[in-house]
């Protein structure tokens, strides 16, 4: 039986007050189940920064409800949610948000400061391929390169749930491949719970759930009985 991971139930976030008022997100519900690769799909402005930033701990609704594993992010304190981002999400950011000044392995093992119990940050780097890149700093890595020692810093913290903000935006086609394969198969075939913001439609047609925003609403939501593989898709 399949385990709700992430349940949004008429969520509302407004920014300004009066004639300023402006609605970001628009009375939005959804549920993501556990292990699923979900794909936030929407134009600039459509809302989806927002959705994440919001299951993530960075923002709080207006109105509405939040439920991440069985408990009400919504009604976390300020602790609570700093407690929330450390043990629960993993983030992939668009511009990696590296440390220029520390190596690769520095910038995972960085985690054991936030989470004392993370994972190995050489095993996690060996994960995504870059055992031999470990004590190189990120101006002489590629981009493509950096953004997987995100993605190594993000698993290191053993998170319930991945969130990428356009996580191939800033890469290459084929450098954005690599990593999106990379982010697929976390969820495939480890059965992370990944869940992605991105304007790219042909992103969406490896998703399990396809949930597209415009304007702050959902459009609509779709489910891929049979998602295809990165490396089917056309960029």
């Amino acid at each position: 039986m399949e385990k709700t991971a992430v349940e949004f139930k008429d969520v509302v976030k407004t920014y300004g007050k009066g004639d300023g008022l402006q609605t970001a997100v628009d009375h939005v519900s959804f549920t993501i189940n556990e292990g699923e690769f979900v794909v936030i799909l929407g134009r600039s402005g459509a809302g989806k920064s927002t959705v994440l930033n919001m299951l993530g701990g960075m923002d709080k609704p207006t109105e509405g409800t939040i439920t991440v594993g069985g408990e009400e992010v919504s009604a976390m304190s300020d602790k609570q949610l700093s407690e929330y981002r450390a043990d629960t999400i993993g983030f992939i950011f668009q511009f990696y948000n590296l440390i220029p000044g520390l190596t690769a392995f520095e910038n995972v093992a960085l985690v054991k400061d936030i989470k004392k119990d993370a994972l190995d940050a050489g095993e996690m780097l060996d994960k995504v391929g870059l055992s031999n890149q470990k004590n190189k700093f990120p101006a002489q890595m590629s981009g493509g390169q950096q953004q997987r020692v995100s993605i190594a810093r993000a698993l290191a913290k053993k998170p319930k749930i991945i969130l990428g903000d356009e996580p191939t935006g800033a890469l290459d086609s084929e450098t954005g491949l690599i990593v999106l394969d990379m982010l697929q198969k976390l969820s495939t075939e480890d059965g992370q719970t990944v869940i992605l913001v991105t304007h790219n439609a042909d992103i969406a047609k490896c998703a399990n759930r396809v949930i597209h925003m415009r304007n702050g609403k959902i459009k609509s939501i779709k489910t891929n009985d049979k998602p295809l593989s990165v490396h089917d898709i056309e960029w």
